[in-house]
């Protein structure tokens, strides 16, 4: 019986939905291997010396455990482990950097650039900047934060409050709102799993509208555009997942506006909770919980 040990909880703000994505998996494979689930802490490498596990799978999200810190570890350790390598995942999850990827790529994404928060500049002159560069409404958010975390959209009267809210990240991304429809599409490993759209209650597809039920967010599995629309965005999605290497499963996010997709970030660490949309994909295509677990852990790789 294969030995693995599960990593959930971590250090990030969506420690409670990491903690539910072990949890969950936890509970499908029990039965067919020996697990330990085990939330990361400065004892982690003597638990993993302690425990000799076959294979990690990683249930973090956020910050530590989607942005290559956790990876770099793993691979210190010789450590076989499930989703993305290191610098995937630290070109993934850092929006500045994966934007200038995609553009290069010829992938389109919403034009924006990085602020830098500084005591010497004056946001008086930052709006002036974003009104030349980009026009309001425009979205910000943390460089590398994941579910949505601190992410506002705002107009010209509202966007100094919200800014400084997030000044203890030490930058921001400030780019253009694109308007129009919420469609994310999954791939694993060589597989496009398809495309789902969502029509969230709240402004946007935000933190509240991916995980509380009472957000009433409707989900429209396969996604309602054209059959040649949904191929266009699944490959896209597939295009994200290669060139930045990524493994296991992923999940692009777009805006789908005039006809066009607008890819706003990759996830290398897509939630598995009863809410989560890459389960929700993966049962339209014929892949159930178990099987999409079990399709992650034979992907695991040491030295990836």
């Amino acid at each position: 019986m294969k030995k693995i040990l599960i990593l959930a909880g971590g250090f990030s703000k969506e420690r409670k939905i990491s903690l539910k994505t072990g949890i969950q998996v936890y509970k499908v494979i029990k039965k067919k291997y020996k697990v330990m689930l085990v939330d990361p802490n400065i004892d982690l490498t003597d638990k993993i010396k302690f425990f000799k596990p076959n294979i990690i799978f990683n249930a973090l999200h956020g910050r530590y455990g989607e942005d290559g810190y956790i990876q770099s570890l793993l691979d210190m350790e010789k450590c076989t482990y499930t989703h993305s390598n290191a610098i995937s995942s630290l070109l993934s999850i850092d929006k500045e950097i994966s934007k200038y990827i995609f553009t290069k790529n010829g992938i389109l994404t919403p034009p924006g650039f990085k602020f830098i928060f500084d005591n010497n500049y004056k946001l008086t002159l930052l709006i002036k900047k974003v009104q030349k560069k980009l026009k309001f409404p425009v979205v910000i958010k943390p460089i590398n934060e994941g579910s949505s975390v601190d992410v506002y959209i705002c107009n010209k009267k509202n966007f100094l409050t919200k800014v400084k809210r997030l000044k203890p990240y030490g930058e921001i991304l400030i780019e253009k709102y694109i308007p129009g429809r919420e469609i994310q599409a999954a791939v694993l490993g060589n597989k496009k799993l398809g495309a789902i759209e969502l029509i969230p209650r709240r402004k946007f597809y935000d933190y509240k509208a991916k995980y509380n039920k009472n957000a009433n967010t409707q989900h429209i599995m396969p996604a309602n555009i054209s059959p040649k629309k949904y191929l266009e965005v699944n490959n896209i999605a597939f295009k994200a997942h290669k060139i930045l290497k990524c493994s296991g499963v992923s999940r692009s996010d777009f805006r789908f506006y005039k006809n066009k997709f607008y890819l706003l970030e990759t996830n290398t660490q897509p939630g598995m909770t009863s809410l989560s949309l890459v389960p929700e994909i993966a049962n339209y295509k014929g892949i159930n919980f178990n099987q999409l677990i079990e399709e992650i852990i034979k992907d695991a790789s040491i030295n990836k």
